[in-house]
């Protein structure tokens, strides 16, 4: 079986270290990357800060397939993920012609016509023989550099670009996943049951996850991986355990 390629995402920014920002960034690619079969291994939020970024993109780019940023291209001193990603790669930071055409004739078109002054220029600044990632909402785009793909923090912005990236990555085979909810269950009572089901299917990953809401509490149980047969093997061996612990097991989302 051929191996999935594998993703790591590095979520960039001091407000999102301080609680300032919410991320919302990551649901949604892990989401997609998954429908891809690019699985997302690993995910770390560091600061703006120069020494950090382009040890920890060194570090990741070295391990995955695939590295995904967010944050910090935009035209403010903190935005630095651009010069730092051109010094992790070992080559200059110099206006790129295309971004530079567009930024500056966005500018231009304006009613008054804006001023692309110094920190917009940093936006169309970026590492020489980068790759550019379009962006249909602001203009400003993303870049790729080998493996390395940088993208916008703004969930919109970060999303269309994705979807603009996305048929240029190489996926896998789609993760499948199955999902068995029993209500009134504590994890503690089938956790030695779930492991046996692990030990059954060792190329899948099955989790337990508790929830809590005013009907009731309970626990999902859940089986992915790559094979589809397994998955639905896994979610038919789940569903029997709990219906053998006297409880009635739920496919899709309880009420």
């Amino acid at each position: 079986m051929t191996k999935n390629p594998t993703a790591c995402l590095l979520i960039i920014g001091n407000e999102v270290l301080s609680g300032r920002t919410r991320d919302a960034n990551l649901q949604f690619l892990a989401t997609r990357l998954g429908e891809m079969g690019i699985p997302l291994r690993e995910v770390r939020v560091i600061p703006d800060v120069e020494a950090t970024i382009v040890g920890t993109v060194n570090e990741v780019r070295a391990k995955f397939d695939h590295v995904f940023t967010t944050g910090g291209i935009g035209p403010t001193h903190d935005d630095i993920t651009s010069e730092c990603i051109a010094k992790a790669f070992g080559v200059p930071w110099e206006p790129q012609p295309v971004a530079w055409e567009r930024l500056a004739g966005h500018y231009a078109r304006q009613t008054p016509p804006g001023d692309f002054n110094a920190a917009r220029q940093r936006m169309a600044t970026m590492p020489r023989g980068c790759v550019l990632i379009d962006n249909g909402i602001s203009i400003a785009p993303g870049f790729s550099m080998e493996n390395v793909h940088v993208m916008a923090g703004v969930p919109r912005i970060m999303q269309a670009m994705f979807e603009i990236l996305a048929p240029t990555l190489k996926g896998g085979v789609p993760v499948k996943s199955r999902t068995v909810w029993a209500a009134g269950l504590q994890e503690g009572a089938i956790a030695a049951g779930l492991e046996a089901i692990q030990q059954r299917f060792p190329q899948l990953d099955i989790g337990s996850y508790p929830f809590y809401r005013s009907t009731g509490n309970g626990v999902a149980l859940v089986a992915k991986g790559t094979e589809e047969a397994e998955v639905v093997a896994a979610g038919e061996a789940i569903t029997a355990f709990i219906a053998g612990m006297g409880h009635t097991p739920i496919q899709g989302e309880p009420d």
